[in-house]
């Protein structure tokens, strides 16, 4: 369940346990006893192996699955904005590029200039348009102004890159920061490429296969702009000397 968090308060995840049912009628335990924080506009990545759990942890935090055992505390202060950046840019297709992120937006930011956003993500000229004008990495950018524009309290986004092209995939993550940077907030994003987190995170929570939990973390408490390839390089050597199992 969500409890209630107090103004400013991080995302903190307690799962005990969390179980699917097969369809043979086995139980497929998923998670036991997954622990982890992210601070007050920390932006966390979490890795680990394929089918073990992240991305069913991130169906829990958007409240789409709430059978679980433990607590989830969301960051912000009464009913908290949760933005989210899936693998498919999930855009209506009869509704245009500004239409659909407006349609994001709750009653309290509805009319809300939007003008800058679009402006910092490469989106001014394709207002207009319609999804299926847009290439994949336009598509993207459009997912992610939607979920920016509700001006979150938590971000959340499921491999926003994966199926780019590595010059696009690059292209979008700078561009992610830039407008994270202007109002920086809790993010949480899970991938599967050490090098993106590395670029991206200011922490790199790794996990166990499933039933997943909590193998350890890795800090960088480097700023973004000092990051550069060679520095980039090191880190990721320190990554795998921590654990060498991850890719």
């Amino acid at each position: 369940m969500h409890p209630p968090a107090g103004a400013n308060a991080r995302l903190k995840i307690d799962i005990v346990h969390k179980a699917f049912r097969s369809s043979n009628g086995g139980v497929i335990d998923v998670l036991d006893e997954l622990h982890l924080a992210v601070e007050e506009n920390e932006f966390a990545c979490v890795i680990g192996p394929s089918g073990c759990g992240k991305t069913t942890t991130l169906r829990m935090l958007l409240g789409l699955d709430r059978d679980f055992d433990g607590t989830i505390q969301l960051p912000g202060s009464g009913d908290p904005r949760v933005g989210a950046v899936f693998q498919e840019p999930l855009l209506l297709p009869w509704r245009s590029v500004e239409d659909n992120v407006r349609l994001a937006l709750p009653k309290a930011l509805r009319g809300k200039n939007l003008d800058s956003l679009f402006a910092s993500l490469g989106l001014s000229k394709m207002r207009s348009l319609f999804p299926a004008e847009l290439s994949l990495g336009l598509a993207r950018r459009a997912a992610i102004a939607r979920a920016l524009a509700i001006e979150p309290d938590l971000l959340v986004l499921d491999e926003p890159f994966v199926s780019l092209d590595e010059a696009t995939a690059q292209q979008l993550r700078y561009l992610l920061l830039a407008v994270w940077a202007e109002r920086p907030t809790t993010a949480l994003m899970v991938t599967h490429n050490v090098r993106e987190a590395i670029m991206l995170a200011d922490r790199i929570i790794v996990l166990s296969p499933r039933p997943a939990h909590v193998v350890g973390t890795f800090v960088i408490r480097l700023p973004r702009e000092k990051r550069n390839e060679q520095v980039r390089g090191d880190l990721l050597r320190s990554f795998k000397e921590k654990f060498p199992d991850q890719q």
